[in-house]
């Protein structure tokens, strides 16, 4: 059986090719650039582009089973010709913004497309990623060992990447998962202070928590470019999930901690999630 993993070479999907290949799978990566990929040895790496569904016919050709990013313009074409080519059953990677109804741009309509195609489908639904902070905080924590935010209390439950990556490959190759959609958090809410302080433990040096006001954050991430420049309205609280106006203070008032446990990886693989903490650990050369 054959396997295809669409963003084979992101966060998600390059620890999906690594577990499906130490399960003894065969592999094909999908990735635009296939020279500068670095995957897993015993991976098929070829080149496609979910943007242009008229790059994957070869790609496709003999898989049985797809690991989906979520590109939701392209969805319904990408499906079809998944469908068309003999795939069986698709993860798509998803949202936790989907299981709470507030993605219906995203990755609700990839969700949608697969389970409109009939073929087996699971739905994995992350919430915040804890990679997301070697974006936001690493220049500033290699370059000046500080964070700089906000609100150092506000507190959710960042997941690690490697538990996504393992509810997909439970999903990609055992049965009992299709037709499920499993919203995935970490085993608890930490404030952004305990997130630093984490870190700084990891790295095994001191790391300084500066509060700034929300305008200030948005210039820093705004100057800092990539991912924090593109996110900082959303992850800043100027706007929510859709783009709408929101008020960034509002998030100082919110205590995660009033909704209670929230799942986890757990409920799939049985093992306990994984901490920021380890996270931390796992991440500490990207933030020396």
């Amino acid at each position: 059986m054959k396997f295809l993993v669409s963003g084979a070479t992101g966060n998600v999907g390059r620890l999906v090719t690594e577990g499906l290949l130490g399960r003894g799978a065969d592999v094909r990566a999908l990735t635009r650039d296939p020279d500068a990929a670095g995957l897993p040895e015993g991976a098929e790496v070829v080149a496609g582009d979910l943007a242009r569904p008229g790059t994957l016919r070869a790609a496709l050709t003999g898989v049985e089973r797809l690991f989906l990013f979520p590109v939701p313009g392209t969805a319904r074409e990408v499906v079809a010709a998944a469908e068309e080519a003999g795939v069986r059953r698709i993860v798509t990677l998803s949202s936790g913004a989907v299981t709470a109804g507030l993605d219906a741009s995203h990755h609700l309509p990839v969700e949608q497309a697969v389970e409109a195609s009939g073929l087996e489908w699971t739905h994995v639904r992350p919430g915040e990623f804890a990679a997301n902070k070697v974006a936001l905080w690493g220049p500033s924590i290699r370059e000046h060992r500080v964070v700089r935010h906000p609100h150092p209390d506000a507190a959710w439950f960042p997941v690690h990447e490697r538990d996504i990556a393992d509810v997909a490959v439970a999903a990609l190759l055992d049965d009992g998962h299709v037709g499920a959609a499993y919203t995935l958090n970490g085993p608890g809410p930490i404030s952004l202070r305990d997130q630093a302080d984490a870190i700084a433990s990891a790295i095994g040096e001191e790391i300084r928590f500066e509060k700034v006001t929300p305008e200030e954050a948005r210039e820093l991430y705004r100057r800092q470019g990539g991912f924090a420049a593109a996110n900082a309205d959303f992850l800043l609280g100027f706007e929510d999930y859709e783009g709408n106006p929101a008020d960034p203070h509002a998030l100082a008032d919110f205590d995660p901690a009033a909704l209670g446990p929230q799942p986890t990886a757990q409920q799939v693989t049985g093992i306990p999630a994984r901490t920021f903490a380890q996270w931390a650990r796992d991440h500490a050369d990207d933030f020396r």
